[in-house]
């Protein structure tokens, strides 16, 4: 793989043509940054995920289900794996017949290495498999990994990035005891369907698929990411037919794409989600029925119309679309000011007077904010508005020094672990997850329970047992999840969207008509 300077890549920048893109064994994408690292060890940013993850094979997979993208997992180099009682040790069978690109086998130890040297350098992917406490190689197909404790989401950290299989050849490319970090910045060495072949800083990098892969040859034979920065050029490529797809459009630009008949947009739920956390050991806001009188008060459709241009969609419980443990008959609150008066009279709470606070973070909650003090004015609450910076914000809510305060959340790992455990378990107070300061002890021992067992459809109970009580509890306002638009040309088939692998490509499924 080679590494141009910027003052080499003017040809290579000419040839990415209109070409280039008709060419149906090769896919252009057009990528709003460039890649910081191609090391799955170190990166947490699913802009490098999007050239690292289809260079490297894990032990599971993330399942495609009638064509839909799924957050259940299923085998991949492991081609099956058993679980203690206990739940602590989990032993994996790994599929024979894989192996690295200078013929090195995908066994066990490879497995174990790979994990090892994650935890190791002690970065973000280590987070996601730090449940590992030892493993064991006790043959070459058979690896046997102990946690620390029993950990219901174990099998899902495993089909993230950080937990991509390497070559442990790789280890003779250490400098000091790096790693092999330096060499992994710029290199990959997996045994996934595609290789990097080229990265021109600033410019493009190139993936080249392998033609012997041991799940089958890619029917597209080289990927190309083209690096540009405006939305506008990304659009102007597309709609030219310069690349077959295009990231991150500005929203306001989306319409005139959507009139283009040789264009396909596709509108995608995903698990960034936002919502308003209510301090429940607050005073004004102890009593549910505040609580779910403030969740009638707003007016989701309204700001998802108008703050949003229609790029959201309102959330049905804590669990959000896409996410395997979601419910579609999950009660959900919506606009009443009718209700929402005969519960704060009710409750003894007619002249309420309260803080929002919020942030910079994200463009759309200063006009957020706004709206819900017009709603809440329509129904005789007044809410005041402060803006503060994030900092100040996260210190204000991990003490619980605040009465509202916007949020935004996503998933580190497929599992719904990471909104029910982290926002209702009263242990995670604050700042770890649990913003609104709610406690409900059935809650608590239903989401742990859950968090301890391995059984898929047994946790999916225990979680939508827990639903029904959170609910009328009104802990937070669900507002919405973010939709992703993924613009594309109508000739590209077979793309999957899934909501864990954001920016990320199937390219191995992928054709061009």
């Amino acid at each position: 793989m080679r590494i141009r300077s910027f003052f080499c890549c003017l040809v290579l920048l000419m040839s990415v043509s209109v070409a280039q893109a008709a060419d149906k064994d090769t896919l252009v994408v057009a990528a709003p940054s460039d890649i910081h690292t191609l090391d799955p060890g170190v990166s947490s940013d699913n802009y490098d995920w999007r050239q690292i993850y289809p260079c490297y094979d894990r032990l599971v997979k993330y399942k495609v289900e009638n064509g839909k993208g799924s957050t259940e997992v299923e085998p991949m180099a492991a081609e099956s794996w058993t679980v203690s009682p206990d739940g602590l040790v989990w032993t994996f069978k790994i599929r024979k017949g894989i192996a690295f690109d200078d013929g090195t086998p995908l066994d066990a130890e490879a497995v174990r290495y790979s994990f090892d040297r994650t935890l190791a350098i002690g970065k973000g992917p280590a987070d996601n498999i730090g449940a590992i406490a030892s493993m064991k190689v006790v043959d070459p197909q058979t690896l046997e990994v102990t946690l620390k404790n029993p950990y219901g989401p174990f099998l899902q950290t495993l089909a993230t990035d950080g937990a991509a299989i390497i070559n442990p050849k790789i280890a003779a490319k250490a400098v000091g005891d790096d790693k092999a970090q330096a060499y992994l910045a710029e290199h990959v060495d997996g045994s996934g369907p595609y290789k990097v072949v080229e990265w021109t800083r600033g410019q493009r990098c190139v993936l080249e698929a392998k033609p012997k892969y041991w799940g089958g040859a890619p029917k597209i034979k080289k990927v190309i990411i083209r690096f540009m920065p405006e939305s506008a050029d990304r659009r102007m490529a597309l709609e030219q037919g310069d690349v077959d797809i295009a990231e991150n459009i500005l929203i306001d630009q989306i319409p005139a794409l959507e009139k283009n008949p040789d264009i396909v947009v596709n509108r995608f739920p995903a698990q960034m989600v936002e919502y308003v956390y209510l301090n429940c050991r607050n005073p004004k806001l102890a009593d549910p029925r505040v609580r779910q009188a403030l969740s009638y008060a707003v007016d989701y459709k309204g700001i998802i119309d108008s703050v949003l241009q229609g790029n959201g969609m309102q959330m049905r419980g804590p669990i959000p679309e896409g996410m395997w443990g979601h419910r579609d008959d999950v009660f959900r609150y919506s606009l009443d000011p009718a209700k929402t008066k005969e519960l704060l009279k009710a409750a003894g709470a007619e002249n309420l007077e309260l803080t929002l606070i919020y942030s910079e973070r994200r463009s759309t909650w200063e006009q957020i904010a706004q709206v819900m003090q017009a709603n809440f004015a329509d129904i005789g609450v007044k809410l005041n508005l402060e803006l503060m910076s994030n900092p100040t914000l996260r210190d204000k809510m991990d003490k619980g020094d605040f009465e509202l305060c916007l949020g935004a959340w996503s998933p580190d790992f497929a599992d719904p672990y990471m909104f029910m455990n982290f926002w209702f378990d009263s242990e995670n107070a604050g700042l770890p997850g649990n913003r609104s300061f709610y406690t409900n002890d059935k809650v608590d021992e239903l989401v742990r329970k859950a968090a301890g067992l391995s059984d898929v459809a047994e946790r999916k109970k225990l979680y939508s047992q827990a639903q029904d009580l959170i609910m009328p509890d009104a802990p937070y306002i669900f507002l919405y999840q973010i939709q992703t638009i993924v613009p594309m040309r109508k000739n590209v088939k077979g793309y999957v969207f899934n909501p864990m692998l954001e920016s990320m490509y199937n390219f191995e499924a992928i054709s061009k008509d």
